[in-house]
């Protein structure tokens, strides 16, 4: 007999994920209840269905202008999407304020592992440690340390069901 899976903790969990209610209880009753197992089954759902969807072209979305407290360092950020509905998003507009956001604060470098130049990878000791400072999808997010960006990404795009890409970047900081 499955456990019963009470309508608060479904909703506990979607305030958590953005997942949709049926996603919730699917993943706490694979779970058996527990919301940690069930955020991470979510998390896993949520990055194979953005493999799927990596394929299908993006070519509207928003560029996000971030200008930081004391005016000393901005970003403007690249990232699209398949639809102009989904790039006026609510979900999609946070996403990329949270993304300028974050690249102010961490300073990546790059977008993803696959952008970083093999000759800069050379004299690296540590990959893995080099990646997570240094690519944008690698940090940990600045609002949430137990994901990364890169499963932000993922469940925005299982939640919206469209392709989305962080295109580019830049970063300015006065006096650099």
């Amino acid at each position: 007999m499955k456990k019963q899976i009470s309508v608060d903790l479904i909703k506990e969990l979607r305030e958590m994920t953005c997942a949709s209610v049926a996603h919730c209880k699917k993943a706490l009753e694979e779970a058996a209840g527990d919301i940690k197992k069930a955020a991470q089954i979510l998390r896993k759902q949520g990055l194979e269905i953005a493999a799927k969807r990596q394929d299908r072209l993006a070519r509207e979305g928003r560029i996000e202008a971030y200008v930081h407290m004391g005016n000393k360092i901005g970003v403007l950020l690249e990232v699209d999407c398949e639809s102009d509905f989904v790039a006026r998003n609510s979900d999609f507009t946070q996403f990329t304020k949270d993304v300028s956001m974050q690249i102010t604060a961490c300073s990546p470098l790059y977008i993803k592992k696959e952008d970083v130049p093999q000759d800069v990878l050379r004299e690296e000791k540590n990959k893995e440690e080099f990646y997570k400072n240094n690519c944008l999808l690698e940090q940990a997010f600045v609002k949430d340390p137990s994901i990364t960006i890169k499963d932000y990404l993922g469940s925005l795009i299982a939640k919206l069901g469209e392709n989305i890409v962080i295109r580019r970047f830049t970063r300015y900081k006065v006096g650099e």
